[in-house]
């Protein structure tokens, strides 16, 4: 079973209990205890800027799952009175399960280190470093499909499937819709939009115009989807009947984003 970052999850106590955003945030938890090897609640909520009762919401989840085991916390020194704080980590079953959350921890951490030394500079040269093989091998898969925006997007949406990232186009009232419904990196480009960024300057300069990102799997939505604006009806706008009513033009870049199911 995957959830909605495309990624191995948990069995029917997890689909009935979380949804939506808690999915990924069930994930940030897994990444957090792939990386420390256990932790108290306090110290996930800390991390993830969620309350104490959140986190056991998600913890109790995940116990009721079979993802995590919990064990009291050791105690140094004079023991205060009340329940010892548990720490929690992750079952072998789970750890064997998301194992490739390993890969985006290191990932993650690197990023952090050229943050540090770097900074966003170093950050954004970085993302586009990684993306430089992917428009490569896209701007080979379009060299048939023409000058059209929208009919090089149905190309690219081809060509993006075959790199794993399950995309189709369709044609909207405004123009094109590219839709990916996998993303590799997400869970790190949640922290470092420089890659979601460096991807979209990459969908721009392959179909040739101005393209605008509606939603992120990153930033928790269910698909990741770009606008294409239709170049004709750019051309078309001074000659409607905006201009001859002689009421102010509306950006052909302008979509209202709208609620979507996931994947």
């Amino acid at each position: 079973m995957k959830n909605r970052a495309g990624l191995p999850g948990g069995g029917p106590a997890t689909r009935e209990v979380v949804g939506g955003q808690d999915l990924r945030t069930r994930d940030r938890l897994v990444v957090l205890l792939l990386e420390r090897g256990a932790a108290t609640a306090a110290q996930l909520g800390a991390e993830l800027g969620l309350s104490p009762a959140a986190i056991r919401r998600h913890l109790d989840a995940m116990l009721a799952d079979g993802d995590v085991v919990a064990r009291d916390a050791a105690v140094r020194g004079h023991r205060r009175r009340g329940r010892p704080a548990k720490v929690f980590r992750l079952t072998d079953e789970a750890r064997s399960r998301h194992g490739r959350y390993r890969y985006d921890s290191i990932a993650a951490a690197a990023l952090r280190w050229i943050a540090n030394y770097g900074g966003d500079t170093a950050l954004e040269e970085f993302a586009a470093t990684q993306v430089e093989g992917l428009e490569t091998r896209c701007r080979a898969a379009l060299a048939g499909a023409g000058d059209d925006p929208l009919a090089r997007a149905e190309a690219l949406a081809a060509a993006l499937s075959a790199e794993g990232y399950a995309a189709n186009a369709s044609a909207i009232a405004s123009g094109g819709q590219l839709c990916q419904h996998h993303c590799p990196v997400a869970h790190v480009a949640a922290e470092f939009p420089q890659l979601c960024e460096a991807e979209t300057a990459v969908i721009s300069r392959l179909v040739g115009t101005h393209v605008q990102r509606l939603a992120t799997i990153a930033h928790g939505d269910g698909v990741c989807t770009t606008h294409i604006p239709d170049p004709r009806r750019a051309e078309a706008a001074p000659t409607g009947a905006a201009a001859s009513s002689g009421a102010p033009e509306r950006s052909t870049d302008h979509v209202t984003s709208t609620v979507r199911t996931d994947r």
